[in-house]
């Protein structure tokens, strides 16, 4: 299983496989057409008040990993659509956020990569 992350702002790639959309808010500017979505897993994002709190700050990073580990574990019907989603590899998670280190992509492809490791 081959699973990437990418900005959704970056060019689509034949490599990208199935775009999974996996930000709350649709990136700003970025029309369906060009973002070449092929899945909107809104509901797997962090809830609104654990993005908030977070603000894509790097010194609360350790514990927003903590906080929304614990949301996807109470969410098992988004992680579902997810792993079915990922199965048609390949897959790229695409997010909106400027910062590539921190934000919940990462998040999501660590716990995938611990239940599929490579």
């Amino acid at each position: 299983m081959t699973i990437r992350i990418k900005r959704v702002y970056e060019e689509p790639s034949e490599k990208d496989g199935t775009r999974i959309l996996v930000d709350r808010l649709w990136p700003r500017g970025l029309t369906k057409e060009k973002a070449h979505v092929d899945l909107w897993l809104k509901e797997i994002a962090p809830t609104n008040d654990l993005r908030k709190w977070f603000a894509h700050d790097p010194a609360k990073w350790a514990e927003f990993k903590t906080r929304y580990q614990a949301e996807l574990k109470h969410n098992p019907e988004h992680m579902t659509l997810l792993h079915q989603a990922i199965a048609k590899a390949p897959a790229t998670l695409v997010y909106g956020a400027k910062d590539t280190d921190h934000n919940e992509a990462v998040v999501l492809l660590e716990v995938l990569n611990r239940k599929n490791p490579r």
